[in-house]
């Protein structure tokens, strides 16, 4: 990663973070928390971009303009909104669950060729 793609990348996230202050309150606040959440739980892919999170600020962004509730857009289980918006991604706990695995897998191999 290059210098220019690290100020890009600073030049993206801010446009992003404007968007973002631009919404009403409650969108802001459900905003947030979808944040935290994917942050904590989110597909590896959270990595590589604003993607995922300018989806949902479109999302938040057509609701608010046609005088939605944020709980309208995303319903009133919003953890389950986020399961939804990444099942079909790779998380970090995949991968960790691949790694525990493929180690176990490794020391049980060992363990009965050594027998």
């Amino acid at each position: 990663m290059s210098l220019q793609d690290i100020i890009n990348g600073k030049k993206e996230w801010r446009a992003h973070v404007s968007r973002v202050k631009a919404l009403p309150k409650d969108y802001q606040i459900v905003y947030k928390e979808l944040q935290k959440y994917l942050f904590k739980v989110g597909p590896v892919e959270l990595s590589e971009g604003t993607g995922l999170f300018s989806g949902i600020v479109d999302l938040f962004e057509e609701g608010a303009a046609m005088g939605k509730g944020v709980l309208e857009v995303t319903g009133s289980d919003v953890a389950a909104f986020c399961e939804d918006l990444i099942k079909d991604s790779n998380t970090y706990a995949d991968l960790y669950q691949e790694s525990t695995q493929q180690a176990m897998h490794k020391v049980m191999k060992k363990v009965t060729d050594d027998k």
